[in-house]
């Protein structure tokens, strides 16, 4: 059973339609990243899937009970206002300890729990809020642009993390974000929005469609192939999700070398 499956969605937002005719769907333990222009609907898609926005037309259904652990694009904290991130990750709701340091852990972000949150490194800062996407031990892990102003290297150990997070915990991955060669290298299927889906398919299929050559160019393709390469072993078998895709599994952390 699919844990969110969309049939026919569409949004109205503003008097002006943002999505139309989506069909989509996302299967327990896979990596799915949306990828389109500037104002394509992206983040709305992932608010819709929160239940953050309703649709206008066709339906959403989400697998009944189901948790979501969502990381979003900009989280502005006043720097005037001390906060650790213990603290911040006992918001709204207060946390024990101990499932906060283990989220830490799990984020990558070990032993951050005291400082305070004005203190933390761009990376820090966005394993920090992957460590309370955590909290909720999600079965759907839901990141808009999660690497918006890390550099190269910081943002192929943040797809990294994601990936050893996935593993661990079992949970699917739906993301947003610009930097399509890394990030088609991390997943397993790419959905190419521009107010519809354009194509969608493993990687490979939809770097070489032309629609997704309209609007990102013909260099993607040629690029993608570099940042692939094959490991000597299965995440898919070794970690049992039992979700075997029919091709090796691809990660995007060539790209920082």
């Amino acid at each position: 059973m699919s844990l969110v499956e969309t049939r026919h969605l569409g949004v109205d937002l503003g008097g002006k339609t943002v999505l139309q005719g989506v069909d989509f769907r996302i299967d327990p333990g896979e990596i799915v990243t949306v990828v389109g222009p500037n104002g394509s609907g992206k983040s709305t898609l992932l608010r819709l899937i929160v239940g953050a926005v309703a649709p206008s037309r066709g339906t959403i259904t989400r697998k009944p009970g189901l948790r979501i652990g969502y990381v979003p694009q900009k989280l502005h904290i006043d720097p005037t206002l001390p906060m650790t991130v213990m603290r911040f990750l006992g918001l709204p709701r207060r946390v024990a300890r101990r499932a906060a340091d283990e989220a830490l852990r799990r984020a990558g972000a070990e032993g951050l729990a005291d400082r305070q949150m004005t203190d933390l490194s761009g990376g820090q800062f966005q394993r920090v809020m992957l460590a309370r996407a955590l909290l909720s031990a999600p079965e759907l892990l839901i990141l808009d642009e999660p690497t918006q102003g890390l550099d190269q290297p910081g943002s192929a150990a943040f797809y990294r993390r994601i990936d050893e997070v996935r593993a661990e915990l079992g949970c699917a991955v739906l993301m947003v974000s610009h930097e399509l060669h890394v990030v088609m290298a991390a997943s397993d299927r790419v959905i190419c929005l521009n107010g519809h889906v354009c194509c969608e398919g493993a990687p490979e299929h939809v770097a070489s469609a032309p629609e997704y050559r309209a609007l990102f160019g013909t260099g993607t393709q040629g690029a993608l192939a570099l940042y692939r390469h094959e490991h000597n072993h299965s995440h898919d078998h070794a970690h049992g999700h039992g979700h075997d895709h029919g091709h090796d599994h691809k990660h995007g952390h060539e790209a920082a070398e």
